[in-house]
């Protein structure tokens, strides 16, 4: 086999409500879990052993085992009994420390790509689970409720929506931010059918991200940015997961792209796109 080409596509929380602490000290989410069309690839060639790996395009990441996708090749390698090594290069066009899940979409990818190459009876959404908590619906992706940490899944009918993707040039670190909660962000459940519904009438949705106050309280640019997209007319502006990312509903392909050129002018060394949900990769 000359190898095989898998997209890792980023994905949006629409939505995200914490609902508390948890006794195992992680917290207790609901979020509306959706992919969109801007994707790495992942690039899987069969070796005789052991994992390599390179890293191309917009952006830097680690090569070596502190890379998500290198432990999901170990993890998938050795549930499978070894059955040989891979290389793997990595195309990086989503941006890290984002809230788009690109390390984790590039770990599915890879837990996607080696089961068409070494076929076995492996579970993949237990691999997934124990990389991460976007891992699981990033295998498949699409458009799915998430609880627990965001690995009980519910996947819903795909929807087409459009967005306009804007990432100032700093990064938000995941852990810092839940860290920062208090018991006064906590919140009740999303309002998803309202949500959904909202999207597919191009009407603002109803979402909230319970993250925003801390890490707008952290990143004042982030709440300024905030305004300021609300200011140019994009009504719904949100942060996804834990940030540095906003993004906000737009009625068509065509003025979420001229959104993101006007953007990108006016704020050089921001990372702007065009974005609509994609129906999902399968796994």
């Amino acid at each position: 086999m000359d190898g095989i080409l898998e997209r890792a596509c980023a994905k949006l929380n629409l939505g995200l409500a914490v609902r508390g602490r948890r006794p195992d000290g992680y917290h207790e989410l609901h979020t509306l879990f959706a992919t969109v069309d801007v994707c790495d690839e992942v690039r899987l060639r069969p070796e005789s052993r052991g994992v390599t790996l390179t890293v191309g395009g917009e952006f830097e990441a680690p090569q070596g085992p502190e890379n998500l996708a290198w432990r999901a090749a170990e993890a998938y390698l050795a549930a499978a009994g070894a059955p040989g090594g891979v290389a793997v290069e990595l195309v990086k066009r989503v941006p890290a420390g984002a809230g788009l899940g690109g390390g984790s979409a590039d770990a599915a990818a890879v837990l996607r790509g080696l089961r068409k190459i070494y076929p076995a009876e492996v579970d993949l959404l237990a691999l997934a689970r124990e990389l991460g908590a976007d891992v699981p619906f990033l295998l498949r992706g699409g458009l799915a409720e998430g609880r627990g940490v965001g690995e009980e899944l519910t996947f819903l009918e795909p929807l087409e929506a459009h967005f306009v993707l804007v990432r100032p040039p700093f990064e938000v670190p995941t852990a810092a931010a839940y860290a920062a909660l208090v018991p006064g962000d906590f919140g009740g459940d999303l309002d998803v059918a309202g949500i959904l519904d909202a999207l597919r009438r191009g009407a603002p949705p109803p979402w909230r991200n319970d993250l925003e106050r801390a890490v707008f309280f952290a990143y004042p640019p982030l709440a300024d940015l905030k305004r300021l997209l609300e200011e140019h007319g994009l009504a719904g502006a949100l942060m996804s997961g834990s940030g540095s990312t906003l993004f906000a509903p737009v009625e068509s392909r065509e003025k979420a792209e001229r959104y993101a050129d006007a953007l990108a002018r006016r704020y050089p060394g921001f990372w702007v796109r065009a974005a609509s949900l994609t129906p999902g990769e399968g796994a």
